[in-house]
């Protein structure tokens, strides 16, 4: 079926003030913001946008506004949507049913499916019961248009609590078939789970879904130019790749669409007409970088967040049918700015180091796997490649030793891995430190633009959310 192409309201961008260190002034609020959420909060809604910066710690806000004023000499949009009165603030409590620490399957279906689960699980409760998805409740309900956009794989926990019930996260083959005919849009990573020859069932799902009136796509070209209402797309076999990584990397950055470009296009097909509809849009390698103690894949990815809220503001200014919300599922290792040197007067030298750096963790850690052999010298030339500073020889033979499974000396025990040495030294740079390298319990900021925004002001409990969204949608 053809796709009519939205009339979309051009949004003027204005001047950020220059960062002096790293204090910064706000500009004055985006145009798209307040025509967003110009009507009273009682207006009917007909669509939701609900936004994921997944593993985002509350803190990781302002490491992110003083590194876009750094990088980009302007501000981000949750910066200035938090000194916004127009729109709602809240806290979400993100427990899951075994415990405080949640992950991002019981998170997800919690908001997707409307109780708490164990972790690990979507969308099957304490007795091994199936809970309806929120995508199944709507789509039969109402036929909402229901869009999952994803850098990790479509079938990872975040987009599978809104769709898909399985008992085990991992199982994504499972959850692949879950989606025919119940969700429009899916795009992100994970060709692997639907390709015959990477799925244990031999099925395959390309071509049922194709068959099903999905348009298969593969490359960021193809996605510009689909006028598809329904499209399956996997740009890579796995996660989407880290955007540090993208953006330096000319044939990831043709390949490989940026999420605001996803979210685009999902909101392309969903805003004409009068359907109702549901898009998740998740940032999900935020979560993959601190989990890493990555501090320069994690601010490009949250950037790179930022400039998908800007674009679904872009896009629904004028909109008063619409609903945007942007929060996280849990926290993760709690990035912050120390203080350093006296009076803390090189906690901003410091965390200017950032920029230097020009790769994830991840290709640091793939890069020196393909070597196989190598000394804590090939190391230190590898870090200072790739991450643009040198390992001491004492930290270069622990790093060496610890990828090498050998004892090292570290009485955090989050952090004796891997990616916890390599954060800490790194931190000694950047002044990040981490707390370990796993979620939080910390409650996630909830912020919310449009009709009934104030739902999600105050505390949230993490069920809410599946209330919230059948009271409005169904």
């Amino acid at each position: 079926m053809p796709l009519e192409k939205p009339r979309l309201a051009r949004r003027d961008w204005l001047k950020s003030a220059s960062l002096g260190g790293l204090s910064t002034v706000l500009a004055p609020h985006s145009a798209a913001a307040h025509e967003a959420v110009a009507e009273p909060p009682q207006n009917k809604v007909r669509g939701i946008v609900f936004m994921v910066s997944d593993g985002m710690s509350p803190g990781v806000l302002t490491l992110a506004e003083a590194f876009s004023q750094l990088t980009r000499k302007r501000g981000t949009q949750w910066w200035q949507w938090l000194n916004d009165r127009h729109v709602s603030h809240g806290l979400m409590d993100t427990a899951s049913a075994n415990s405080l620490v949640t992950d991002s399957a019981a998170a997800s279906s919690a908001w997707g499916g409307g109780k708490r689960v164990a972790n690990g699980c979507i969308n099957i409760d304490e007795n091994g019961r199936e809970i309806t998805p929120i995508a199944a409740i709507l789509k039969a309900s109402t036929k909402t248009r229901i869009g999952l956009v994803t850098t990790a794989t479509v079938t990872h926990a975040t987009p599978a609590g809104f769709a898909a019930c399985i008992p085990a996260r991992a199982d994504e083959h499972a959850i692949a078939p879950q989606y025919l005919n119940r969700v429009d849009v899916i795009l992100g990573g994970g060709s692997e789970f639907f390709r015959p020859q990477s799925r244990p069932d031999g099925r395959d799902l390309r071509a049922d879904f194709q068959q099903a009136g999905y348009q298969y796509i593969r490359r960021r070209d193809e996605l510009l130019s689909s006028r598809s209402a329904k499209i399956l797309a996997t740009f890579t076999k796995g996660h989407l790749p880290f955007s540090i990584d993208r953006t330096h990397d000319a044939k990831l950055t043709a390949r490989v669409p940026t999420l605001a470009e996803m979210a685009e296009a999902a909101l392309a097909r969903f805003l004409p007409g009068e359907q109702p509809f549901l898009l998740q849009v998740e940032g999900a390698r935020i979560d993959h970088a601190a989990h890493l103690n990555d501090i320069g894949a994690l601010l490009h990815d949250q950037l790179a967040f930022d400039d998908a809220i800007e674009t679904v503001l872009r896009l629904t200014a004028g909109r008063h049918d619409i609903l945007v919300v942007a929060t996280s599922d849990h926290g993760n290792s709690n990035p912050g700015l120390n203080g350093i040197g006296a009076g803390y007067r090189d906690s901003t030298p410091h965390f200017a180091r950032i920029t230097r750096l020009k790769s994830s963790h991840e290709r640091v850690f793939a890069e020196w796997k393909k070597q196989q052999t190598g000394h804590p010298a090939d190391l230190t030339a590898l870090v200072a490649r790739l991450l643009d500073f040198h390992l001491r020889d004492d930290e270069a033979a622990a790093l060496h030793a610890i990828l090498a499974a050998k004892p090292v000396v570290e009485w955090n025990h989050q952090l004796h891995k891997p990616e916890g040495l390599l954060g800490q030294f790194i931190g000694n740079h950047t002044g990040i430190g981490w707390n370990g390298t796993t979620h939080t319990s910390d409650p996630t900021v909830v912020t919310a633009a449009g009709p009934q925004a104030s739902r999600f002001a105050g505390i949230v409990k993490n069920t809410d959310v599946f209330r919230h969204f059948l009271d409005l949608l169904a």
